[in-house]
Order: structure tokens, then sequence, then C-alpha cells
């Protein structure tokens, strides 16, 4: 049963993100991409008395993280939610302003290696890609997206999304094979992808299904419309002088924070803390290949 599975999640940039919200004693902290937990628990450790909103759309993060939180000196509440409404979690708590916020982007360990939904290419796994651990009839899932868009529209979300140069050629080999028979898998997908692609490129560095499968991914989920969402939302519920703290993976996504910084900066409304991106040290790229493409920018409210 997925409740008895551990969470694998290895938290990137830990002490970088807490030390970075430099937060009071007994801190409200919102956790609005609660994963394996790691951000969190460290608050929880070094806070005594801190209270923690947690929040994750796949309710299965909680199942596996929940145990580490036993005999902690906290409290922490969670909510299965997306953080693009997390105005309506706080209201529901009863909370005007936090003193703390954590956004850590993208998937976590424990959804490429356990989740089944088909968020890895290197599974065969049901084509699904949606965040929630048990998505309704009328969610959209990555199987809706190659068998019903039209090709524009995949070439289009394969580039804008993947930054795939292939886009064109991808979308036209999925909609060549959806004639044939529905794709269901994963695997599926990938075998369309190898077909099409050019053998120097299958040889590169990266996966050469890697950004096709990020592009539907952040399709299905909305993921950078919930972003630019969850980072307004979440500047109105801070409270002034207090401190958001985002950990993105993939340039589309940074553009976003960074964007946001910045104009809310020219506006006076924040100060950014750091100017340059905080990045992994050494240690922590030798003992978390993840951590490599993890961009953390920090900012303060002041008004």
């Amino acid at each position: 049963m997925i409740d008895k599975v551990e969470s694998v999640h290895q938290t990137v940039l830990l002490n970088e993100t807490i030390e970075g919200l430099n937060l009071p004693g007994k801190p409200v902290v919102l956790d609005c991409t609660f994963g394996g937990g790691g951000h969190s628990l460290e608050i929880c450790n070094r806070y005594t008395g801190a209270k923690i909103i947690a929040i994750d759309q796949d309710i299965s993060a909680w199942k596996k993280a929940k145990n580490k939180f036993d005999g902690c000196d906290c409290k922490i509440f969670f909510h299965n939610a997306n953080f693009g409404d997390l105005d309506k979690v706080l209201e529901k708590e009863g909370i005007d302003k936090v003193d703390g916020i954590i956004f850590d982007l993208g998937l976590s360990s424990d959804q490429l290696e356990n989740s089944g939904r088909g968020f890895s290419f290197m599974r065969d796994e049901p084509l699904l890609m949606t965040m929630k651990e048990n998505p309704s009839s009328e969610d959209l899932t990555a199987k809706d997206v190659v068998n019903s868009w039209s090709e524009k529209s995949l070439a289009d979300i394969i580039y804008g999304y993947g930054e795939e140069r292939f886009s064109r050629r991808i979308a036209k080999g999925i909609v060549d094979a959806r004639k044939e028979k529905e794709i269901n898998t994963t695997f599926e997908l990938v075998e369309i992808l190898e077909k099409v692609l050019p053998a120097s490129y299958k040889r590169g560095r990266l996966h050469f299904a890697t950004k096709t499968f990020q592009a539907i991914r952040i399709a299905v989920n909305d993921e950078l419309g919930m972003l630019q969402k969850g980072l307004e939302k979440g500047l109105d519920v801070l409270k002034t002088n207090r401190r958001m703290s985002v950990i993105s993976f993939h340039s589309l996504e940074d553009r976003i924070v960074k964007r946001f910084y910045k104009e809310r900066e020219k506006e006076k409304k924040v100060l950014l803390i750091n100017k340059k991106i905080i990045t992994a040290s050494k240690v922590e790229l030798k003992n978390n290949t993840r951590s490599r493409s993890a961009k953390l920018r920090i900012l303060e409210k002041i008004i």
C-alpha cells in the first residue's frame, strides 16, 4: 500500500532555503510544496513551537512523510491542494499572514520513482502525469494530451514548455502513431520518440525523451500558470519584513520567478535578498545529482 512506502526524496538547498527565510521564534510557515517533507521537518527541528501549513497536490506525499514528524515539537497541518489555492487553505486554518513561504518546484524523487503515474520515461506506466494521486475522469491527463490534442497544439507545448527543437517532428510522430492505435503508456510514447528523432540527438547527454515528458507534464498540471498565481497570492499573505524562498529546476520556472521578483522590486514592494541565484554546493552536488539544476531566489516583503 502506498501509505507504507517511505519517502526517498532528498531535499535540495535545505540549509540555504531555511536560513534565507530568517524566521522569528515560533514562526508560522507556509510550505507550498510539501513533497518529502524535508523543509518542513528542518523548520520543526530548528524552531520549537513552529506552526507549518503544508500543501501538496499529491496526497501520497503526506502519507509517505507524515511519520517523520512524530515527536516533533511543532504543529503541522497538511492540505491536499494546489498552491494556486493557498489563500483558501489559509482561510480554512484561520490564518491571515505568515512568517515565511517556501516553494520547491518540480517533481519529487518519490513521484518519479514510486507514483506509477507516468512521470518517468524510464518506467513503463500509464500515461497520466497528473500530480493528483487519484485523478477523476474530469482531470486532464497525458493520455488525453497525446491522443486528442491537435498536431499544432502538441508542437507548441513541446517547443514552448520543453524547449525541444524537434517539437514539430515529435508532434507529427505522435499524431501518426495514434492513427494506428491509442497511446496509453510511457514506453509507447518513448518508442514513438525513438523512431522520429535523429540518431545523433539520441546519443546526447540528455535523454531524448526528457524535454517532451517535461512539456506534457507542465501542460497537464498547468504548472506555469499555477506558479504565477501562487507567487502573487503568496506575497499577499506574507507579513511585512518576512521572506519567500523559491527553488526552481528549469529555465521556464526560473524565468517566471525572476520576472515576478524584479517587477515587485521595481514597484518597491520587495527587497531581493540574493541578486544572483543560489546554487548547490560542491558537497551537495556530489551527494544529490538532482541539485545540479536547482536555483534558489529569496525576496523580503517591505510593504
